[in-house]
């Protein structure tokens, strides 16, 4: 993996390589680093993950607009991972005149229309008599479920970009499992490079990850402190070594931008507006 810094603006489009560019790595109410939105591109195809309420910020930051994204996957539903969508939605509805294309599971999709999107995006106008629904708005990507154990797993191809996605342990942290958690999301892309999304400590999802793809690095959720629904830099210590050393922390808040990462065993801090280019 090599680090590429950021020039004029973000590109969507790239000569094969895999890159990752994270439009911010922060948590959700930082003030700086932006949230932790991030863009998968490869060749001719890119995939936003994560449209939070400062991504559009971030975008102009990088001299580009979120209007210009044509694929997103959110991997679950707060609001500095979808409170941006609602904008790039009436965008593309009302001056590009196209809908987004989303990666999004049957499981979650009336989910997040109707529990979060609705009140937005429905009731600007009719439609046939009708208020606008989510597919007025978006081209759903219907992923293909390939496991339930030990976790239930979804794959789909966004041109060359092969995504993996599965259920993860985030909120709230009251119940032991994930399968007790409200719906949230990690993800493997090319089966390379593995993130876990917003998660409590989770090291059988690691374990597994490990063992069945062995990715080359991990960007993991971390929080300096243990307990809540974040990861505690604490227990992530506690990994095994081989695991640390490719691990870069993100979604970290405002008062974490200095911890010595590479000190304590990691790869480092993961960083915002910058390529990461997997070739």
């Amino acid at each position: 993996m090599q680090i590429q810094a950021f020039k004029d603006t973000v590109r969507l489009t790239n000569d094969g390589s895999l890159q990752i560019f994270f439009l911010g790595t922060g948590s959700a109410f930082v003030k700086q680093n932006h949230q932790n939105n991030f863009l998968v591109i490869k060749g001719q195809e890119h995939l936003l993950v994560d449209c939070g309420t400062q991504c559009p910020i971030a975008f102009y930051k990088y001299n580009s607009s979120l209007m210009n994204v044509e694929n997103i996957f959110l991997t679950h539903s707060h609001s500095d991972h979808i409170g941006g969508v609602e904008e790039l939605a009436l965008m593309r509805r009302y001056v590009k005149q196209s809908k987004v294309k989303i990666l999004i599971a049957d499981e979650y999709k009336d989910l997040l229309w109707n529990e979060s999107l609705k009140g937005g995006l429905s009731y600007g106008e009719q439609k046939d008599g009708r208020y606008l629904e989510f597919e007025d708005y978006f081209e759903q990507i219907v992923p293909r479920k390939i496991s339930d154990e030990p976790r239930p797993m979804w794959d789909a191809d966004i041109g060359g970009i092969n995504i993996k996605f599965f259920r993860t342990m985030h909120m709230p942290d009251s119940v032991p499992s994930w399968k007790e958690s409200a719906w949230s999301t990690g993800l493997l892309i090319d089966n390379r490079i593995l993130f876990p999304g917003d998660t409590r400590f989770d090291p059988d999802l690691i374990d597994w990850m490990e063992k069945e793809y062995h990715p080359e690095v991990i960007f993991h959720d971390c929080q300096s402190y243990t307990g809540g629904v974040h990861t505690g830099i604490e227990e992530l210590k506690s990994l095994p070594s081989e695991i640390k050393k490719k691990m870069y922390l993100c979604h970290y808040a405002d008062n974490f931008i200095t911890f010595d990462a590479e000190g304590a065993g990691f790869a480092g801090m993961t960083l915002p507006g910058v390529y990461y280019d997997f070739g």
